[in-house]
């Protein structure tokens, strides 16, 4: 499946529920076993297969740091960037990241963006690095 953003998130965008400079913004890892539903999955629990808890990763992810959006006239765009995130010593089979706000409780936790890998990752007892796009993690744009 190609990467995209949720639904639910265009709509948070427009009515400002979500702030991407502000907000905590968690990165969560999926399985090939999920079967994301841009139109369905409102929400962090409605995300199912997530990757085991084991050593460093832990349920719902990480927290993205030194995120922030800016805009890209030449390319007639705005973009979603943050740290590359890594997992130390954990064991993880992931195919996609699951981007979401994080309120704290998980039924209002708005699903963002679903990002595919094209290919299941794997670490084992190591470090599982997701290094982002030089273009960001996501854009909008024409």
């Amino acid at each position: 499946m190609t990467s995209f953003i949720y639904n639910v998130c265009k709509k948070s965008f427009l009515d400002g529920a979500i702030d991407l400079n502000n907000d905590t913004i968690n990165v969560a890892l999926v399985s090939s076993a999920y079967a994301p539903d841009k139109d369905g999955d409102l929400a962090y629990d409605d995300l199912t297969n997530e990757v085991a808890q084991s050593g460093g990763y832990l349920t719902g992810g990480k927290a993205l740091s030194n995120t922030g959006v800016t805009q890209d006239n030449v390319n007639n765009r705005a973009s979603f960037d943050g740290d590359d995130v890594t997992w130390e010593t954990a064991t993880i089979n992931a195919r996609a990241a699951v981007l979401y706000k994080d309120t704290g409780t998980p039924s209002s936790s708005t699903l963002i963006a679903y990002i595919d890998f094209g290919q299941d990752y794997q670490s084992t007892g190591g470090d599982f690095t997701i290094q982002w796009s030089s273009d960001g993690i996501f854009y909008l744009g024409e």
